[in-house]
Order: C-alpha cells, then structure tokens, then sequence
C-alpha cells in the first residue's frame, strides 16, 4: 500500500494520480483512497478542494465525498471504511493509494484506537454542556496528564477525555496503551511525506482559497447553511464555512471573508506541516514535491 502524506494545497492528490497512472502501465494499476476529514464530506465540493473527474483522469476514487455533511465521520468510521476498501483493492489486484493529511485518520489506520467502551449517555450529556473553562478545570483535577498536554480551549479534546474517565474510571491515557484494529502491522507500506516550501505553499493556500471565492465557495456554503445543521458538525467547522456563512450574515465583507478564509487555510497547514514533521516515524522520507520522483520512490510496488 502507498501512502502520500501532506499539508492541505500540496499537491498530494496530484501525485497520488501519477502514480496509479504509472502503476497502469506497468501492469498493476492504483486505486485513491481518500485520507482528509474535510474531503469525505459531499457538502464540501469546492471548500475541500476534493478532485474534479478531470483530475482523476480515470483513476478510481474511493472515499471522497462518501458522507452527507449530518453525519459526522470519526476517525473510526473512515478506518473502518478504508480497511474494506485497501482489501477490495488488494482483491483486485491493485494498489492502495492512500493519500490525504489529517493525522488522526491515518494513525488509527495504521496504529489501531483505544477499546473505550461506550460513554454513558448520562456522562456525555453532562459533559459536553459544560463550558470549555469548567470542563477543563475539571480535567485538570481528574486527569492533570492529559490536561497538560490540551489546550484550554481545545472543547473536543478536553470533553472527550473528561468524559472517557468519569464513564470508564480510567484515563484516556490508560486506555491508549493497549490499542487494536491497526493494519501497520500487517502491510506492506510505502509512504512519502510531502513538505513542501513554506512560503510557497502559504502562497499556494492564499491563491487556492481566493478561487474558491470565484468558484462555487458561496453558494455550497448557501447550500450547507440551508440545512440548517447543528454548527458542532464537522461539516460546519470546515475551513470556509465559517468565514463565508459570516459574509453571508453581513458580519463580514467579502474581501473580510477572503482574508480569514485564507488565515485559517495558513493555520491548519502549518500545524498538519508540524505534525506530518514530527509525529510520524523517522524513517519515512519526507520530500519537497519538486524533488519526486516517482518510480525512484515508490521502487517497491514495481518491482512486486
């Protein structure tokens, strides 16, 4: 299986696409699957920038624009979902081509999740409806570890693992040392982290959110708002959704809208470029994108 990781405006589905095309040639052929929290979601055509069929160019896609924007895709549901399609591929005798760059999705692919049982309904309820500060002085007292390495604004994060102890009696952390459903163990895998110059790839997420705007951005943000969904959907929490639908209010100018539509895009790729950086094993390379080359790279799914 491959597996090309990078930063949003990479370039990573681009070369995702050469190679299944290479691997066609030569006999083999590839099929994408989609590893981005964003692109999984049919409301997010435009403001994911999720591949046209003319990108494709004929490769087979799988996971892109599977979920409706109401229900919410965790990172167990896409793992479960790219194991059954890594396995039709295998089947089929082609290669997996897993690309994306949302951290989680692809760590408990490969890694497995932690068996924490079902929250107690009465537990989560609880939680959740506590304001961010209250939740997280509440951590602080019940699990100082895991508090220590949150943000205090971080609300997900903070209700998830105030949660998991008061339901479980034992930390998150306790439970994640025995994790299970990875596959890293039992692949063969071939990956390529892209990191690609810093400068050119905020240039590329500022020009990429502006075409956007010219694009289909407003009217699938029109689309999304209609549905008048819970704004704690990831849906809703998508970069550009929370700009345009403030210009849509009038709480923004459009130019407004650009500016922090752009700011966020910066944001969310300098900490995936953190991330991809530092948190996945040395040994994987990680390469500028003009720097591929991709029979050279990928030398093992030719040579089986």
């Amino acid at each position: 299986m491959a597996l090309i990781a990078g930063p949003t405006a990479s370039g990573k589905s681009d070369l995702a696409v050469r190679l299944a095309l290479a691997l066609k040639e030569a006999g083999r052929g590839g099929i994408v699957i989609n590893a981005d929290s964003a692109q999984v979601y049919a409301d997010l055509q435009v403001l994911s920038a999720r591949p046209t069929e003319e990108e494709m160019a004929g490769v087979p896609h799988r996971l892109f624009g599977t979920w409706d924007g109401a229900q919410a895709c965790s990172a167990v549901d896409w793992a479960n979902a790219a194991k059954r399609e890594i396995a039709a591929a295998h089947a089929a005798g082609k290669v997996p081509i897993l690309v994306g760059g949302t951290g989680l999705y692809i760590r408990t692919l490969l890694d497995g999740i932690a068996p924490v049982p079902e929250i107690d309904a009465k537990v989560r309820e609880a939680v959740r409806a506590m304001p961010v500060e209250q939740a997280y002085a509440a951590l602080q007292a019940e699990d100082p570890e895991r508090a220590a390495v949150l943000k205090p604004a971080d609300s997900q994060r903070i209700a998830r693992a105030l949660e998991v102890i008061r339901s479980t009696g034992r930390t998150l952390g306790d439970w994640q040392q025995n994790l299970e459903g990875g596959i890293g163990g039992s692949i063969t895998l071939a990956p390529l982290v892209i990191l690609p110059d810093r400068d050119w790839l905020n240039a590329r997420c500022d020009k990429r959110f502006a075409l956007m705007m010219d694009n289909g951005a407003v009217a699938e943000v029109e689309a999304l708002l209609a549905r008048n969904l819970p704004d704690s959907l990831p849906v809703m929490r998508a970069i550009g959704v929370p700009q345009v639908g403030a210009m849509l209010r009038g709480e923004l100018s459009r130019e407004q809208a650009i500016e922090a539509g752009q700011l966020a895009t910066r944001q969310y790729a300098k900490r995936q470029y953190t991330w991809l950086r530092n948190q996945l094993p040395e040994q994987w390379p990680r390469l500028q994108p003009e720097n591929i080359q991709i029979r050279a790279q990928f030398d093992i799914l030719f040579s089986n």
